[in-house]
């Protein structure tokens, strides 16, 4: 293990701190979208401003590390889940979270171009 590492646990340690992470960071994008979604009725105005703000390069990328956390989140708690019922579930929690790797990295890279059209767009030209 490198040393100063904050967790010294090995795979199953990490998928549980970034099971916690992305759940932390989908919390918190749903918050902001009530709290943005309520604004309409606040000032129709300010909220076609905010919702402008969204249209910018940098909040398309934030969009494409959202749809990353929610699907990792629901691949590795789909693990959890065969973790927590399957009888041998823990004997195969670290090849199951591998395969949960190996997923959300080919449906990462599936929605690369869908979710940053427009970023792409924008930089470079249609």
């Amino acid at each position: 293990m490198p040393a100063g590492t904050l967790y010294r646990g090995r795979e199953g340690m990490w998928s549980w701190v970034a099971h916690r992470v992305t759940g932390v960071l989908i919390f918190f994008f749903l918050f902001v979208h009530v709290l943005d979604t309520a604004l309409v009725r606040v000032s129709p105005e300010a909220y076609d401003d905010v919702v402008a703000t969204y249209k910018t390069p940098v909040v398309n990328v934030m969009e494409y590390g959202l749809v990353a956390a929610i699907l990792f989140h629901a691949l590795n708690g789909l693990r959890i889940i065969a973790v927590d019922f399957w009888s041998k579930g823990p004997r195969h929690q670290k090849q199951m979270l591998w395969w949960v790797v190996g997923i959300w990295v080919v449906l990462m890279g599936g929605a690369f171009y869908p979710v940053l059209q427009h970023t792409l767009r924008t930089l470079f030209g249609s």
